[in-house]
């Protein structure tokens, strides 16, 4: 009796029992992480569904914001066009002044006088002359160019430029420009970098230099020059190329900027070196 009766009390063996009661448990904690997990992805899908609201809603105001600032740039620039045409209208009006104050102040020389100072356009015989870097020219690097006057790097630089321009002004050239820019008793050759200026300008090889003169007597005498001589030991020694060529016409125009300068009787007894300078129609290059 005692056995049926323990089998009615215990129908599950212990371990049954045990394993029941923990199913029992883990089925709560299930339910709870899928209504946790459930409740993150709705506030998730509440996030970004204010986010997209709150981006369409904003959207206008940024695009019109946009459009403003385009607006704004692109009218600061058509002014700044206006200003930069006003600027070269009143420029060209200043050179003209003094291109028209070079001939009718100049007497009987005015056109002389306007001729070397650069105020004027100038066609006639002369001469071509081409100097360019070597082949293969390296961009860098020191040589001793740098300290003796030459350079193994075989580019051209602003003091051979100096040299050649000087040379043909000492030859009999009348009027120089190089790579279309006309040059002045005013003008200035120097560097910036690897760059060479003229009157500030930049140029790029090859240079191109035309003068205007007696075409075969200047491109002879530029040649059995000190200058002329220079520039062949540059071609032999570093292979800097260059070529001259006699013209029957070359055109040069007008210098883009002048300054013209007036001179003035000196009273008596006025200190010496009071007056201002000339028109400056001497040659050189510095």
């Amino acid at each position: 009796m005692s056995l049926l009766t323990n089998v009615m009390e215990h129908s599950l063996d212990d371990g049954y029992a045990e394993a029941a009661s923990r199913r029992a448990e883990g089925l709560p904690r299930t339910l709870r992480a899928k209504l946790g997990l459930a409740a993150g992805l709705v506030l998730a899908a509440a996030v970004v569904t204010v986010g997209a609201a709150e981006a369409r809603i904003s959207a206008p105001v940024l695009a019109k914001e946009r459009e403003n600032l385009i607006d704004r740039v692109e009218a600061q620039t058509d002014s700044v066009d206006e200003l930069e045409q006003s600027v070269d209208t009143l420029r060209e009006d200043v050179q003209e002044r003094q291109r028209r104050a070079l001939r009718t102040q100049g007497g009987d020389q005015g056109g002389l006088v306007a001729l070397l100072a650069g105020a004027t356009e100038v066609q006639g015989p002369g001469v071509k002359l081409v100097v360019d870097d070597a082949k293969g020219t390296d961009q860098s690097g020191d040589g001793p160019r740098e300290s003796s006057g030459f350079s193994d790097t075989g580019r051209v630089r602003d003091r051979d430029m100096q040299r050649v321009v000087n040379g043909l002004w000492e030859s009999g050239a009348e009027a120089v420009a190089i790579n279309g820019q006309r040059l002045t008793a005013l003008s200035a050759i120097r560097a910036a970098g690897d760059a060479i200026l003229v009157d500030n300008r930049p140029l790029v090889p090859p240079y191109t230099v035309l003068a205007v003169g007696e075409a075969n007597k200047l491109s002879t005498t530029f040649q059995d020059s000190v200058d002329g001589q220079y520039l062949h030991a540059l071609q032999e020694n570093f292979g800097i190329r260059f070529s001259i060529s006699d013209e029957q016409t070359v055109r040069l125009p007008a210098a883009p900027s002048l300054i013209v300068r007036t001179a003035e009787p000196m009273t008596p007894g006025a200190e010496q070196g009071s007056g201002t300078g000339t028109a400056d129609t001497g040659k050189g290059t510095s």
